[in-house]
């Protein structure tokens, strides 16, 4: 076995400790799919990703599992990954432009630096709306306790798959406990179910939940591909337009504080990024 770099970051964190923990293992050629499943599962983070050299003209290429599968995009792993490649100097210092490499695509990678460090944003795969009919039954008696939003309950994919939710009332929805069972059982190969309502932290548009009981945890602590599928679905529903931006909170139901910066460009794809910590430093044998 062979020692390689390893990272442990806090993605979407203006601060360590406010963000969604993200594995970093770099040089990953030699690890086959079961044993990058098995150290996924083995650490237990929301995700781990495995940095591998690049193809067809990216700047990295990058492979992103759940301790339950791979996932063909994720906007917490593809912010931290972009941002340990700068952190190891892979790419040249003060660039402001990558293509990140990973299942779903090439994708493009946009850097801000500044005097808190390079802030990195990703554009997410289009999401489309999925033609899945929920059980109407099973997801009214779990969203039974809410006060519904204007946007009707719907399946979206952008690489991951969210049900997603609005809620009118913001602190309707931080005081809701959900029924874990009932959202695992949802369903459409999602990751599970997120919610939206209007912010209620300084500076934030939207607050967000996300639960994922099915992939063995109760709720993230901050979701990229929720929140780009959000955006998607105001964006399609007129409610976002191009040249729109805005902040998210995610996480303070769990003991976080996350920060999700949303914008659409002027082809009207979304993107998401935000900052990142360093916590861990390190080497991994598996």
């Amino acid at each position: 076995m062979s020692l390689r770099r390893y990272l442990q970051l806090d993605v979407f964190a203006h601060r360590i400790g406010a963000g969604n923990p993200l594995a970093v293992v770099f040089d990953a050629q030699g690890l086959d799919d079961a044993a990058m499943q098995s150290f996924a599962a083995w650490m237990h983070l929301p995700e781990t990703v495995f940095l591998l050299p690049p193809q067809d003209g990216a700047d990295y290429r990058v492979r992103i599992f759940t301790p339950t599968r791979e996932l063909d995009f994720a906007g917490h792993p593809s912010v931290g990954a972009a941002w340990a490649v700068l952190d190891a100097r892979r790419v040249p210092a003060g660039c402001e432009a990558m293509v990140q490499q990973c299942a779903a695509g090439s994708l493009p990678v946009r850097i801000v630096h500044d005097a808190t460090g390079p802030r990195v944003s990703v554009r997410t795969p289009r999401a489309r709306p999925l033609s899945v009919e929920p059980d109407r039954a099973a997801l009214q008696a779990i969203l039974r306790d809410l006060p519904a939003g204007a946007l009707k309950p719907a399946l979206w994919d952008n690489g991951a798959r969210w049900w997603l939710a609005e809620v009118e009332d913001a602190r309707a929805l931080r005081e809701w406990r959900p029924e874990l069972a009932a959202i695992a059982a949802l369903g459409g190969d999602a990751l599970g179910l997120a919610l939206f309502a209007p912010g209620d932290v300084a500076g934030c548009a939207r607050t967000v939940r996300a639960f994922c009981p099915a992939d063995g945890f109760a709720e993230d602590p901050v979701t990229g591909s929720a929140n780009a599928a959000i955006a998607s679905a105001l964006l399609a529903a007129g409610r976002l337009s191009a040249g729109d931006s805005y902040s998210a909170s995610q996480g303070r139901e769990v003991g976080r504080d996350g920060r999700v910066e949303l914008s659409v460009d002027e082809a009207g794809e979304v993107w998401v990024g935000g900052r990142v910590q360093a916590v861990i430093r390190g080497s991994v044998e598996w």
